[in-house]
């Protein structure tokens, strides 16, 4: 079972910026894909940023609203997903949440993922 601690939310100014951090518990070989995903009161939980790799490449994904000025990475050594933000706007307000899954490819969808953490707010004033 993998667990995945999420840290780095706060509160920060329209224009700011903040790094999200994802840690697992244990080594990942079996995780084939991790993401991003936010939910704003009384919304769905939408996704945000997707990350996969096949051992020689990483390739990413954002939603429209982020693209540019949101970055996905990751440290395999440290076990570690990152979410750079940048140039934050009052609509990312919400809880972002870590996520890891089995399958591979695209996964979009928040039910396909197998392991999520516990949430960490973020939350940006105009």
């Amino acid at each position: 079972q993998v667990q995945l601690v999420e840290s780095g939310g706060g509160v920060v100014q329209a224009g700011g910026s903040l790094r999200l951090s994802c840690i697992a518990s244990q080594r990942t070989d079996s995780i084939n894909a991790m993401a991003w995903f936010r939910q704003a009161p009384g919304k769905v939980r939408d996704f945000v940023a997707h990350m996969t790799w096949d051992g020689i490449t990483d390739y990413r994904d954002y939603a429209h609203s982020v693209k540019g000025r949101f970055t996905i990475s990751r440290d395999r050594a440290k076990n570690t997903l990152y979410l750079q933000m940048n140039n934050l706007e009052p609509g990312d307000t919400a809880v972002y949440y870590c996520a890891a899954t089995l399958r591979r490819g695209l996964i979009l969808d928040p039910a396909q993922y197998n392991y999520w953490g516990q949430g960490t707010q973020v939350t940006v004033s105009s």
